[in-house]
């Protein structure tokens, strides 16, 4: 899948010289942009180790469920080949694989996530078929129309140009090649909205303390998630991006959302 692989070499999307006076959010921080992806990647270094650990307890296991509900919808194949972008630690490489997917590629911008992958991999007894990669979910190291499918699961609400990850996402996608994005979204009802703004801000960043000795990270996740946009914003953006075809399933009444779309 990667040029080394195909012996082609690959053309990195166009990237406007950043400007050094644009500003972004970072939770509820604002930046500059030329510094956020430096700060998301120190807090995934930082919580890399935990990072399993917290998912399955800050979503009492639901995650699991999401997860597997990306992956159903996705229906791996024999030789379906799957770029997973900021997957470090190999959840939905795994999953893949176990429902009867092709080579993978794994690409994540943070090195400890990726290592965190590999020694899972390792302990599986997964030794080819993924490939792990340190890459830019804006700019991916990666050929275009290389990929018969392609996934991003709680990650594109980090990158600091959302449509530049789109636009990515279908420059590396073959036609016909599909798009899914699993990230946390707006809550439907307001009864639940109250509850889950509460744990996110009191109960969250305190388990993050305690099991990731990192109580920043964990505001910052819960900060994160609400300055992302709403399902339906985001399948809009998704179909400015050049993809077709966008449905969008709502999990755990809004928490979650899968959004689905076509290269065409």
């Amino acid at each position: 899948m990667l040029a080394s692989r195909l012996g082609l070499g690959y053309l990195p999307a166009m990237i406007d010289k950043p400007d050094s006076t644009a500003t972004t959010h970072f939770g509820y921080r604002e930046v500059a942009e030329a510094e956020k992806a430096s700060l998301v990647r120190d807090v995934f270094d930082s919580v890399a180790g935990k990072y399993d650990l917290m998912n399955d307890v800050m979503s009492l296991g639901v995650h699991r469920l999401w997860k597997a509900a990306m992956i159903d919808w996705l229906h791996p194949r024999d030789g379906m080949s799957l770029v997973d972008v900021g997957g470090g630690t190999g959840d939905i490489a795994f999953r893949f694989k176990a429902a009867g997917g092709g080579p993978v590629t794994v690409v994540d911008i943070n090195a400890e996530m990726l290592q965190r992958g590999r020694d899972r991999a390792l302990d599986r007894g997964i030794l080819d078929g993924i490939e792990w990669v340190n890459g830019d979910a804006e700019n991916l190291p990666l050929p275009e129309m290389s990929a018969d499918a392609f996934t991003i699961a709680f990650c594109i609400r980090n990158v600091t140009h959302i449509a530049r990850a789109l636009e990515e996402a279908r420059r590396v996608l073959k036609p016909g090649g599909r798009f899914l994005c699993l990230e946390f979204s707006q809550v439907d009802e307001p009864w639940l909205a109250k509850l889950y703004d509460a744990y996110s801000f009191k109960v969250l960043p305190e388990l993050g303390a305690r099991i990731a000795d990192d109580r920043d990270a964990y505001r910052y996740l819960a900060e994160s998630i609400r300055r992302f946009p709403d399902a339906d914003t985001f399948a809009g953006m998704i179909a400015d991006a050049g993809l077709a075809n966008v449905k969008v399933r709502r999990l755990s009444g809004g928490i979650a959302a899968l959004h689905s779309a076509w290269r065409v």
